[in-house]
């Protein structure tokens, strides 16, 4: 049998995964992901899912390519409203933006449980992901950044504690990125940081209210020092 090799992007997301857990891809369109990870053996089973039936018939496709009939289960849902609770362990959601993410979450209080670990991919406005996170008792535990071509993606798992935490203007866009040490993880805040600093400085312009624009620049000023802080001090490697 012929393995799957992921891009750089979905292999982010398949190493947040727990070996041993069932896991739950949302929004599968191929299914790659669960298919990798069943036939890497770091997953006994999976369940894939979608809203449309055609990434559903493409994830079915790849299923019986991979002769995965009787361990990867297809099914068409909205978010994850047709999945059961006791379905999965580990819940993949890549390839969304970020409101969209906290949408689906939001509506799904179930997951809202210790032993469920929350593998999240927001491809834009991951601050609306985060932000959700905070101020709905998940802990984030852990944050990575790849590039692929021109393109940078995050990645990050969390899980409940049921503990709100308190945020800063900055954290909703960082994260626990500063804490990666990959090269993409400081091309991505750099990125963040001029984009920031630009809607912040434009607002300022344009004679806007201070409270328009000033949670922004201290938003930026926060990923400043952050980016700051990752710099080799003089005298160290």
């Amino acid at each position: 049998m012929s393995k799957i090799h992921l891009c750089p992007r979905l292999q982010m997301a398949a190493d947040f995964v727990r070996p041993g857990a069932v896991v739950a891809d949302i929004g599968t369109d191929h299914a790659y992901l669960p298919a990798y990870l069943v036939l890497s053996g770091k997953c006994p089973r999976a369940v894939v899912s979608d809203l449309r039936e055609m990434p559903l018939e493409n994830a079915r496709q790849t299923i019986r390519r991979y002769h995965l009939e009787d361990r990867i289960t297809a099914c068409l849902s909205d978010g994850l409203s047709a999945l059961r609770p006791e379905q999965a362990q580990d819940f993949v959601l890549a390839g969304m933006g970020g409101e969209l993410i906290a949408t689906l979450l939001a509506r799904t209080p179930w997951l809202r449980d210790a032993e469920k670990r929350l593998i999240l991919q927001p491809m834009t406005h991951g601050e609306d992901t985060r932000r959700f996170l905070y101020e709905n008792g998940f802990e984030i535990l852990q944050e990575a950044a790849v590039q692929e071509g021109p393109h940078l993606y995050i990645a990050l798992c969390a899980h409940y504690t049921g503990v709100k935490t308190d945020d800063s203007p900055g954290r909703p866009y960082m994260g626990r990125l500063p804490e990666c040490r990959s090269q993409a993880a400081a091309l991505f805040l750099q990125k963040q940081q001029k984009r920031l600093a630009l809607r912040a400085g434009a607002l300022r312009r344009a004679g806007r209210p201070p409270e328009e624009y000033a949670s922004l620049e201290a938003a930026a000023a926060e990923l400043a020092n952050a980016l700051h802080d990752r710099e080799p001090k003089e005298g160290t490697t």
